[in-house]
């Protein structure tokens, strides 16, 4: 009878509506290599407390990884620029959550790092991307449709963008140009929507300043999927004293789903004579 007991208390945990709490920060650090820098962060990441970190720029090479170890980090995944100090993208996650990899894919160049995984049985995939200066929405839409494969319902896109995704993302009020154009569609036509525009529709809020056009914008951004929208709770920006970007944090949640199921659900005696459970 031990086999059967376990299958009745999986079905018990799942009918009772078990929920799971998950935080991603993410935040273009502009360089890692600072001794100073890493530990300013490793306080950020106390007083924020995420159980999934996203950075971008770590500007470390495959050999200096060792340097993003964080106390109560232990998993870390990174892509880097090999032998060079560029671009550099990493995803830490917290000793505090059980996160069961499954399969990673890492761009040669740094610019994105994806992981899929599960936390307490569900499923989540994690795009970090650092997207290039240059035409950064032409390099966005190539990387989402050469991953298209790889994206659900379950996908987080996020980090730093280096594109303003409305026009209310720029303080100069600047149109958008075609190249944005196609890449707001072709994140539409993935069912991928900007989580903070979306809770937030005209809020003028940004993320960097360019000191040299003299203009805010919010080029920092996380796009999660239209079929998950009831399960992301909070959306933030989080200032950063330590990077010329601030940061973001996505708190996401289960519980609102499976609610109606709590203290209503009760045993059905006759599936202890159900032929699958005494067989077990």
């Amino acid at each position: 009878m031990g086999s059967s007991k376990h299958i009745l208390e999986n079905i018990s945990g799942k009918m009772a509506g078990q929920s799971h709490y998950v935080s991603i920060v993410t935040l273009n650090m502009n360089g890692l290599n600072c001794p100073v820098k890493r530990h300013r962060l490793a306080d950020w990441l106390k007083e924020q407390h995420p159980t999934i970190c996203c950075l971008q720029e770590t500007h470390l090479s495959n050999k200096d990884a060792c340097s993003l170890k964080v106390k109560g980090w232990k998993k870390i995944f990174h892509a880097n620029k090999k032998n060079k100090k560029k671009a550099g993208v990493a995803i830490l996650i917290s000793d505090k959550i059980n996160f069961n990899t499954k399969t990673d894919k890492r761009d040669k160049d740094g610019h994105y790092i994806m992981i899929k995984g599960s936390i307490q049985q569900e499923d989540i995939t994690i795009i970090n991307v650092y997207a290039p200066n240059y035409r950064a929405p032409v390099y966005l839409k190539d990387m989402l449709r050469d991953i298209k494969g790889d994206l659900d319902s379950n996908t987080i896109v996020l980090g730093d963008f280096n594109t303003p995704l409305s026009e209310i993302d720029r303080s100069s009020r600047q149109k958008i140009n075609k190249e944005t154009a196609d890449l707001i569609d072709t994140i539409a036509q993935m069912d991928l929507t900007d989580i903070y525009r979306t809770f937030n529709p005209t809020s003028k809020d940004f993320t960097f300043f360019s000191a040299v056009h003299g203009t805010f914008s919010r080029i920092d951004h996380i796009l999660g999927h239209k079929a998950s929208l009831s399960k992301f709770k909070r959306i933030r920006i989080i200032p950063c004293s330590f990077s010329d970007h601030s940061g973001m944090k996505l708190e996401i949640s289960n519980s609102g789903n499976p609610r109606k199921y709590a203290n209503t659900w009760r045993m059905n005696n006759m599936l202890l004579n159900e032929h699958w459970v005494i067989q077990g």
